[in-house]
């Protein structure tokens, strides 16, 4: 593949392999060679083994687990390509990390979310390619062209190949993801139900009231992050409490920290279904009720669409 003013190169930080060597496989086209490796004391040092002067670069690396980390190499691996005179470099962030302190929560609290977007646009980023940001938001928080890109399609087709549309809904489970269900209630033409919690504490919430009638219905939990896992498990209780059949989940990033694989497998949940995003752990790939989506389709239109200077809004039309 070639752009619109020069040949295209994709590089791939420690995060997601896999899901890079996918995204190169159906834009045909082989990753970048390089080399992303630390020292002895853990400092990271990037060589580019191939010339890209001129070229458009786009860099395959979510800051996912370990964070800090994954965006040092992002923001190395950005100013690697701009000394060897890349044209112009894409970081293609499938999982933004920091995402979620996009606001001041209290006195004397970061917004770490601009704090990430100033390092990598002062790296040297010429546009930015995310995908389902918790906070709108964030995308005004770069001061460069920033593309958000949306699991929805890649959801909606798994779920009109397992489910009985007519027996389905779409379920917020929270009141702050309602326009995001909303969305893919829409979509699917089903009716949509919210769940209204209230959280005592970080990383733990109690499950208040289901609104909607859910009686008889399969519901479709759906959400953009999912962490410690209390809120699905706490919401697949209360829905099965108010009379639906069968709950399951669909997450974009599978975070999955700490228990909560455990906690998911020993749930009421009959299963969870995330996105690639970030790379699977091992007790992720075994939990039986946790199934994952490819993203890379998805992600490599987008990157062949940017490249040739076309719509992208216009995959999700």
């Amino acid at each position: 593949m070639s752009g619109k003013n020069g040949s295209v190169k994709l590089v791939a930080g420690n995060s997601n392999p896999a899901l890079a060597r996918d995204i190169a496989d159906w834009l045909k086209m082989p990753l970048t060679k390089a080399s992303v490796r630390r020292f002895a004391d853990n400092e990271i040092f990037v060589e580019i083994q191939e010339n890209v002067r001129g070229s458009d670069v786009f860099i395959i690396q979510s800051t996912s687990f370990p964070a800090n980390d994954h965006l040092m190499e992002l923001l190395i691996i950005t100013d690697a390509l701009r000394r060897a005179s890349a044209r112009r470099i894409t970081a293609v962030i499938p999982y933004f990390g920091y995402a979620r302190q996009d606001r001041k929560v209290g006195s004397r609290s970061p917004i770490s979310a601009k704090l990430v977007a100033n390092l990598i646009t002062h790296a040297g980023v010429d546009r930015v390619m995310t995908l389902d940001l918790h906070a709108g938001q964030i995308q005004g928080f770069f001061d460069i062209p920033t593309d958000n890109l949306y699991a929805s399609p890649v959801m909606v087709r798994d779920i009109k190949e397992r489910f009985d549309l007519s027996k389905a809904m779409v379920v917020s489970p929270d009141v702050g993801g309602v326009v995001r269900a909303r969305g893919l209630a829409k979509r699917l033409n089903t009716p949509l139900a919210i769940i209204d919690k209230r959280r005592e504490r970080a990383g733990e919430s109690e499950v208040m009231n289901v609104i909607g009638e859910v009686e008889g219905y399969t519901c479709i939990l759906l959400d953009d992050i999912v962490d410690s896992g209390g809120t699905l498990v706490n919401a697949a209780e209360a829905l099965l409490a108010n009379g639906a059949t069968d709950v399951y989940a669909y997450i974009t990033h599978g975070v999955l920290s700490g228990g909560a694989c455990a906690r998911i497998t020993g749930s009421k949940l009959k299963e969870l279904v995330i996105t690639d995003s970030i790379q699977p752990t091992e007790a992720v790939r075994g939990a039986h009720n946790i199934r994952t989506l490819s993203i890379a389709s998805l992600i490599a239109e987008a990157i062949g669409r940017t490249a040739s200077e076309e719509s992208v809004s216009s995959l999700f039309d």
